[in-house]
């Protein structure tokens, strides 16, 4: 007999294990975001030699090296999923890799070498995958039939917890670097990291445990329902991949972009790396102004789904990128550009964000059976990993032995968002020949404990009869 609840209790209010997850995922964003915020800058301006000496990146293989990382903090997921819906269940994966995570932080903070950061780096990795692809539904793991409506506000909750994270980490951890240096820079969020997993353990009974499916996992995995969703899914996911491909460079690019921009703002001087923090901010602005303002005024003038607000979104996250290629061009006049500029490009480019990221990330949700729906999160995060491989490869295609580049300047941000513009204009035509299955759709939810131990296809025959 389990030790933990494996069902959710028959309440209206809000589960009990629930402020566990907001603390733990407020203290983990922290900790993966500040860490993330001045990896480029740690390796073009800190790295250290195995003997004491600079041993410091050029830019073009700092962004390379950036993007590979993030692009197997992406892949793991996949991994992290199949492990935690076929053998372990959320919970333990995600605690048992935390730890991982966790050593990741710790070996960062203690070595500055090459050695240090690519195993520190390759640990939190590693660990990512446990925690991505298992925190969003574990979250709703916890709710039942009676309180399910209280799903979406819950959500909000746990994205507001993300982005206050993401904006205390990237405005605290640069500051850090630059006064106390990378040991102190990386063992902040380390310390962040080891209160984020113990704050989890202390949920440990007040957690719905959903066990892991076992047999059931891999026979709904590979049931030609499942194949045909997850297939047609995947053939969204390549196309966001190219919208990460430009996200993900706020991080990397627009920083040493930043390194050359007058950053007095208000009379004070912004570290390149901080002008990040701006992103979470304008995320929890944009929200309800996309909601109650944004897409009802485009419902007015033709009826809004999901993948239409992405094809939005395309085109947008093109013009952020135009703004940022305008801003190179005068920064290769010779110009001192106000910072202004990279955070009007901010805005555009977090606009879209909302259009395609959350709207992906719920209609993800809403296409996956319960069994699968780990799986399907580690999916839309692998569109992450595509993304930024497609940069790291640019990156490193584009030098040339001289140490020379053949995307110099404003050449280089007009050619991603070319590029950006070349994918939304494509996937116009294919969000009008996409149809959701509906036998995968949200209703399902509704029906886990009626369909409980039942296959998915004896779910699917029930819910035929019942439409």
């Amino acid at each position: 007999m389990s030790r933990y609840e494996t069902k959710p209790q028959e309440t209206s209010g809000f589960p009990k294990g629930i402020p566990f997850i907001v603390v733990n995922e407020a203290a983990e964003r922290f900790s993966f975001y500040g860490m993330k915020a001045i990896l480029v800058i740690f390796m073009t301006k800190y790295l250290m030699d195995s003997d004491g000496s600079l041993a410091t990146m050029s830019n073009e293989n700092a962004l390379g090296y950036y993007h590979l990382f993030t692009t197997a903090v992406y892949f793991f997921p996949f991994l992290g999923a199949i492990l935690s819906d076929w053998l372990f269940g959320k919970y333990k994966t995600i605690l048992s890799l935390s730890v991982v995570y966790c050593l990741g932080h710790i070996t960062l903070a203690l070595d500055e070498t090459r050695l240090g950061l690519a195993l520190g780096l390759t640990l939190i990795a590693i660990g990512s995958g446990g925690i991505k692809p298992c925190v969003a539904a574990h979250v709703g793991d916890q709710f039942g039939k009676r309180n399910s409506h209280l799903l979406d506000k819950v959500f909000s909750w746990f994205y507001f917890s993300i982005n206050l994270g993401a904006f205390a980490s990237t405005a605290l951890t640069p500051y850090f670097l630059d006064r106390f240096g990378p040991s102190v820079a990386f063992g902040v969020p380390g310390l962040l990291m080891i209160v984020a997993t113990w704050v989890f353990w202390m949920g440990r009974r007040r957690f719905i445990h959903v066990p892991a499916a076992g047999e059931r996992f891999l026979k709904d995995s590979f049931h030609p329902e499942s194949l045909k969703a997850l297939g047609k899914l995947c053939i969204i996911y390549l196309f966001v991949a190219m919208f990460w491909a430009l996200f993900d460079q706020t991080g990397s690019a627009w920083v040493l972009q930043a390194e050359n921009m007058d950053r007095t703002l208000f009379g004070v001087e912004i570290l390149s790396s901080q002008i990040q923090a701006v992103n979470p901010i304008l995320i929890l602005v944009f929200i309800p102004i996309c909601s109650y303002l944004i897409y009802p005024a485009i419902n007015l003038v033709f009826p809004l789904n999901p993948l239409r607000k992405i094809s939005i979104g395309f085109f947008i996250a093109a013009a952020s990128f135009a703004v940022a290629a305008f801003a190179q061009g005068m920064i290769d006049q010779g110009l001192l550009p106000s910072i202004g500029w990279q955070i009007f490009a901010y805005i555009v480019l977090t606009l879209s964000e909302v259009f395609v990221s959350i709207t992906c990330l719920e209609f993800s949700y809403t296409q996956a059976p319960k069994s699968l729906k780990s799986l399907v999160m580690a999916l839309f995060y692998l569109s992450v990993s595509i993304g930024n491989l497609f940069v790291s490869f640019v990156n490193f295609f584009i030098q040339n032995p001289d140490g020379t580049s053949k995307l110099t300047g404003a050449d280089y941000y007009w050619f991603f968002a070319y590029a950006m513009l070349a994918t939304a204009a494509v996937f116009v035509i294919v969000a009008k020949w996409y149809k959701p299955r509906t036998v995968l759709s949200t209703s399902e939810f509704l029906h886990d404990a009626d369909l409980a131990g039942q296959d998915l296809e004896t779910s699917a025959q029930i819910r035929a009869q019942e439409s």
